[in-house]
């Protein structure tokens, strides 16, 4: 909810209009800290009214310009740049100039969540967010007389020939073409080390750049010395070339044949080896058969004990169920057998009967 009417009472600012030949992005990218900027042109800048300070109204996001330097304020950080589109340094925010902090909150275009509710015509209300202990080194960073305000800088509006394609993105390049164009000594101490450090890395290199070409003409000063005897003795170096050149055959054909004889007992023992392992396989095949035929034989005894043992136990069981299973079917059997003999014997006393009759 909080963020919700931070970013309502920001659009509900007034904002000027855009620039029509001009797309701005800022994506932050310094050394040592995963920022970046990308203007492709020389920002709009505009003087902040009372202040030494230069911002672009235009630009969406939080760009100044002040004693010498572009400055952005981003992800609670301070970035500093002699170039219009970088690349960025990190300053410490104990090193931040005063009059970048005294800044109205309205000059910024982005400004964080935490500006929400402060005075839009006053400078924001960095003591509060940095701690007490920034607020004890620096202060006085909000006690100034507005009536003894500094000139601003110049702009180096020499960069708006370099744009797109043409912008130098090598910081050397960036040197050398400042100085040549840009004469502005800074006022505040982080802008003076930031010139300083460059005019020493420029010095460095031209001293670097005359050594480079003082080395050839010191070579060849010495090459002209020595080339009177290197004529006088052509034959020997010859000779002494010759003899390395047969060393080093006779060398490598002797490595060569050390190697040679280096495989070939390599591979010599590598057959031994494969033939003992063979033969320790076989041997171990054998003693494995043999320590498995008696088990299988004692196994089979023991079987046949067991079944001897149980036999005579099981076989009177067996018949006394059988026994009683086809008892039933006996009776009726029997029974089955005496009607078929009363049958039969009625059968020869009607015979009997017959025979008599006749007689």
């Amino acid at each position: 909810m909080r963020y919700l009417l931070i970013a309502l009472s920001l659009l509900m600012l007034p904002l000027p209009a855009a620039q029509a030949d001009v797309s701005v992005g800022l994506f932050f990218n310094a050394p040592g800290v995963s920022i970046g900027i990308n203007v492709p042109a020389y920002p709009r800048l505009v003087r902040i009214p009372g202040y030494p300070v230069y911002y672009d109204p235009y630009l969406d996001g939080n760009y100044f310009f002040y004693d010498g330097l572009y400055w952005v304020f981003y992800d609670d950080n301070w970035y500093a740049s002699s170039w219009y589109n970088g690349p960025w340094y990190v300053v410490d925010i104990y090193q931040v100039p005063f009059f970048i902090l005294r800044v109205p909150v309205r000059y910024y275009r982005v400004p964080p969540p935490f500006f929400y509710g402060w005075h839009r015509d006053a400078p924001p209300r960095w003591g509060e967010h940095w701690g007490r202990a920034w607020e004890e080194r620096r202060g006085d960073w909000d006690r100034w007389d507005r009536r003894s305000v500094p000139a601003p800088a110049p702009l180096p509006t020499y960069q708006r020939n370099y744009k797109g394609d043409r912008y130098p993105r090598a910081v050397e390049q960036q040197r050398s073409i400042s100085t040549e164009h840009y004469r502005y000594q800074p006022r505040d101490t982080v802008g003076r080390q930031f010139y300083q450090r460059n005019r020493e890395q420029t010095q460095q290199r031209e001293q670097i750049q005359q050594r480079q070409q003082s080395q050839p003409r010191e070579q060849m000063q010495q090459r002209q010395q020595y080339q009177p005897r290197e004529q006088m003795q052509p034959r020997e170096q010859i000779q002494q070339r010759e003899q390395i050149q047969q060393r080093e055959q006779i060398q490598q054909r002797q490595q060569i044949q050390q190697r040679e004889q280096m495989q070939q007992r390599e591979q010599i023992q590598q057959r031994e080896q494969i033939q003992q392992r063979q033969q320790m396989q076989q041997r171990q095949q054998q003693q494995q058969q043999q320590q498995y035929q008696p088990r299988e034989q004692i196994q089979q005894r023991e079987q046949m004990q067991q079944r001897q043992q149980y036999q005579p136990r099981e076989q009177p069981q067996v018949r006394q169920q059988y026994q009683q299973q086809q008892a039933p079917q006996r009776e009726q059997r029997g029974q089955q057998g005496g009607q078929r003999g009363q049958q039969g014997d009625n059968r020869k006393d009607r015979r009997d009967d017959r025979g008599q009759d006749r007689n």
